[in-house]
């Protein structure tokens, strides 16, 4: 029922969509991470 909602569904396109997602959310949290370190090293 949803696929004939959405006629325009490209697999493909959404498991590129998701992985560039994925990698976005691991280098903020990264980023938070090394912030986070950083910080305490200041505070020493």
């Amino acid at each position: 029922m949803i696929s004939q909602m959405i006629p325009l569904v490209n697999w493909s396109y959404g498991v590129i969509l998701i992985a560039v997602f994925g990698a976005v959310c691991l280098a903020i949290v990264l980023i938070v991470l090394s912030l986070m370190k950083n910080d305490k090293k200041k505070q020493e």
